[in-house]
């Protein structure tokens, strides 16, 4: 009878393990379920949010917006540090007449391209001036101004008694400080700042491809011959060529932003606004270089 009993209490005992063994097994099977439904969750909707990027729940960093309006005193050629560093890029010595130069970074690198084109072609290119800025101008200005560089033609300024006249004569190749292009980065001068090279042999070639081909790199030349397409201005420069997706639209804010309050601060100054400078040089372009 004792030995029914003891038997029967070990089946009890068994029986109550098993229950338990299999409470357990119920209890983890339910866990793992709930973590693989968790980790199908995540994938499902990480996978929604790559096909709907613009889904709420993303949190991405936006890339910052490009300056469509330059600031007017990156118009007038007087950049901050911070402007200048962010706008500006050093170009390489290689394709520099001298160190210290820089360009609008998107000029540049078109640049780049286009003088990679021009190389297998057998053209080579050199940049002998890009960036100036007010200060630099100025004193390419003044020299002249108060004849310290001679003029074209072998004339100094000073022999010009009339303000008006001395500055128009000046005005022929030369920007007055806070009107130049190359305040914004996106011009250079090419090889040779006298049109009769381009005019024959080497220096002929390389004007002939850059006409054919700087179009197609975004490039053109602002101050062709004057005519009844361009009436007025500086005179032509072949070996001034200009980056146009940027600064044809910076022309458009130049004349909107710009007035002859702003065009000061060098010898002869007052002279802008009398020879209408705005107008008749800043403005008077080749009409392809007024078109992004």
């Amino acid at each position: 009878m004792l030995k029914n009993k003891s038997v029967n209490k070990k089946s009890n005992i068994f029986i109550v393990l098993v229950v338990i063994l299999a409470l357990l097994l119920v209890t983890s099977r339910t866990c793992r379920l709930r973590n693989l439904n968790h980790v199908k969750s995540e994938l499902t909707s990480e996978s929604v949010q790559q096909q709907n990027p613009d889904s709420l729940s993303i949190k991405k960093e936006e890339p910052m917006p490009e300056v469509s309006q330059p600031d007017k005193n990156i118009l007038l050629g007087q950049l901050s540090r911070s402007q200048r560093d962010s706008l500006l890029f050093p170009v390489e010595r290689k394709y520099a007449s001298r160190d210290g130069m820089f360009m609008h970074r998107d000029a540049y690198n078109a640049f780049l391209e286009m003088q990679n084109k021009a190389k297998e072609d057998g053209i080579e290119l050199i940049i002998i001036s890009a960036f100036r800025d007010f200060d630099h101008q100025k004193r390419i200005w003044n020299n002249k101004w108060n004849g310290r560089q001679v003029l074209s033609g072998n004339i100094y300024a000073t022999d010009i008694v009339n303000p008006v006249e001395r500055a128009r004569e000046i005005l022929r190749f030369s920007a007055m400080p806070g009107t130049s292009r190359h305040h914004w980065g996106t011009d250079i001068d090419l090889n040779s700042l006298t049109n009769s090279y381009f005019e024959s042999g080497k220096g002929k070639r390389e004007y002939e491809w850059l006409v054919e081909n700087a179009s197609k790199f975004g490039f053109c030349q602002p101050y062709t011959p004057k005519g009844s397409e361009r009436e007025s201005g500086y005179e032509e420069e072949k070996w001034h060529w200009s980056f146009r997706p940027v600064s044809a639209p910076w022309l458009s804010f130049y004349q909107q932003q710009i007035t002859y309050d702003d065009i000061s601060g060098f010898d002869g100054w007052e002279t802008a606004r009398l020879l209408n400078v705005a107008e008749q040089y800043v403005l008077s372009v080749n009409e392809e270089c007024m078109n992004p």
